[in-house]
């Protein structure tokens, strides 16, 4: 029997864009068991793949060994050891080009980020849903000879609570809402006053735990979990595993369009989230969700959103678009949502 093909995955960054090649790596490697793949990514996103068969992780460095066109080849070199036959390009950046080149001989698809439909998209010119993510994903693996059915994909089962981690759920007989109020930029967030509504309908009758990471986030977690009860933050508590432990036993996750919502996609969480001036047609909806889980901003009040793709552009007046949706909303959503 010949030995089964080997696919280098290169997907450096940012944290949703990486989780959301997990359900899709999933995909792939149980439509095609004999297939190997070997991800290259920043170390801390190492735990996203530990439960996915014949998938390997190698950690790059891009501020240290391998940073700049040295560290690139000295890149390319380590990485030809491990034997591939073709490469997954799922980044397509100026470092990932370069690598292409090292990579002489070896066969290299890279994703089609679909630039110039998204700028129509936020332009104004063409409202409508593109492509996903994910399914951009999909068809660089098409393109290797791989088909990928996304609709047929498996998740894991909740992981196994420690100890230390049960004491982040108030009541086990209650159900349990992750609640990731953060973005990258605050035009993607929901007002904080606002969210601290959401959390009052429901601290009574649900555990609430926060996710949150970076200094000025555990503060304002911190403040929220002491105002409320069932409400825990584990920001600056926990590591990666532990969080990504936690969110496996959630019912429900409402998140930001951010990273938090795709880890609990991930791991086949439901997730309900909020936009502000982006918006899911754009493709970064987290995997798995019906459409009616994105909740978005009032395009009566705000109608050129999106005005960008990564909620870094848009009008002065537009910064707390998403506070358009109403908190009854929110609430009604995530009791229709989360199970009985």
């Amino acid at each position: 029997m010949s030995e089964p093909k080997h696919i280098l995955v290169i997907r450096f960054s940012a944290m949703g864009d990486v989780a959301m090649t997990v359900p899709v790596l999933r995909a792939l490697t149980e439509q095609h068991p004999d297939l190997k793949i070997t991800v290259v990514s920043k170390g801390f996103f190492k735990p996203f793949f530990k439960d996915l068969k014949n998938v390997d992780f190698f950690t790059v460095d891009l501020k240290g060994v391998h940073k700049g066109i040295f560290g690139l080849y000295r890149l390319s070199k380590a990485l030809k050891a491990y034997g591939f036959d073709v490469v997954a390009d799922l980044h397509n950046v100026l470092r990932s080009k370069i690598l292409k080149v090292f990579f002489f001989g070896n066969e290299v698809i890279q994703i089609d980020k679909g630039r110039a439909e998204k700028k129509a998209l936020t332009s104004g010119k063409r409202f409508q849903p593109l492509k996903t993510t994910h399914q951009r994903y999909a068809d660089v693996f098409e393109q290797l000879g791989y088909s990928v059915d996304l609709s047929q994909v498996s998740f894991p089962e909740k992981a196994k609570l420690t100890q230390k981690l049960k004491a982040f759920i108030s009541d086990s007989d209650k159900k349990t809402i992750g609640i990731a109020p953060f973005a990258a930029h605050k035009s993607k967030m929901y007002p904080l006053d606002q969210i601290e509504d959401v959390i009052d309908q429901f601290s009574q009758d649900y555990n609430i735990i926060l996710f949150g990471g970076g200094r000025n986030e555990v503060e304002h977690l911190s403040r929220i979990e002491s105002k409320h009860s069932n409400v825990q933050s584990v920001a600056g508590k926990l590591d990666l595993e532990g969080e990504l432990t936690l969110i496996s036993n959630l019912d429900v996750m409402l998140s930001m369009d951010s990273g938090n919502g795709h880890l609990a996609a991930m791991l086949g969480v439901k997730v309900v989230t909020i936009w502000g001036v982006t918006h899911p047609y754009a493709g970064f909806a987290p995997f798995n969700q019906p459409d009616d889980y994105a909740l978005v901003a009032d395009r009566a009040q705000f109608p050129l959103v999106p005005t960008s793709v990564y909620g870094n552009k848009f009008p002065k007046e537009y910064e707390n678009a998403a506070g358009s949706i109403t908190v009854e909303n929110i609430v009604s959503k995530i009791k229709s949502v989360i199970p009985e």
